[in-house]
């Protein structure tokens, strides 16, 4: 099976440059940009409630625990939410009714408290990459860019592990795509 595509500053500004055009455009924002800025994967995205990202005062949080029934391997762990990422959700929040904090983050129009499952986001997400016209994008692909990012401005990688919330090194490893710039940069330090 073949990797998710590794996306550019320029792809992601297409992106959001089509879903500012289309209905639910804060929602599916902070969807997209949860996954390009924090690592979140899709399913964790989905099982996000309005209490775990926002307060009580109603101003997003600085980090976001996830807890283990949230994550792929049962494994609890603290999402570090950067300024450019809490104001960007922070305008999610400003533009959607509050909620209890057992409502789903991300609502549907069909079930706005339950929200997406893991699967219908994945497929949400996939379907505004392909509309946008982004080829070989997945719901992976905001993950796999938040790695490469890190990694090309210098992060290491037990720092990234730690990001990603992967137990082992390897699995990180694979996340990191070795893109032209990087090559370029690397054969400069030598």
């Amino acid at each position: 099976m073949a990797q998710a595509k590794t996306f550019s500053a320029q792809e992601l500004r297409r992106v959001l440059d089509h879903i500012a055009t289309r209905v639910h455009a804060p929602r599916n924002r902070a969807i997209i940009l949860l996954q390009h800025l924090a690592g979140l994967r899709v399913g964790e995205c989905a099982a996000l409630t309005w209490a775990d990202v926002v307060n009580d005062a109603g101003r997003v949080r600085d980090e976001i625990h996830l807890r283990a029934e949230q994550t792929k391997r049962c494994h609890a762990r603290t999402v570090f939410v950067s300024e450019r990422l809490r104001k960007e959700l922070q305008r999610y929040v400003d533009t959607t009714k509050q909620r209890a904090g057992d409502w789903a983050f991300f609502y549907t129009q069909q079930k706005p408290r339950r929200g997406f499952t893991a699967n219908t986001l994945a497929g949400h997400v996939r379907w505004l990459y392909r509309n946008a016209g982004i080829d070989g994008a997945s719901s992976h692909s905001g993950r796999r860019t938040f790695a490469t990012n890190l990694a090309n401005q210098g992060t290491g990688i037990r720092v990234l592990m730690r990001l990603m919330g992967h137990r082992n090194i390897s699995t990180t490893a694979v996340y990191i795509d070795a893109n032209d710039d990087m090559l370029r940069r690397a054969v400069e330090l030598a």
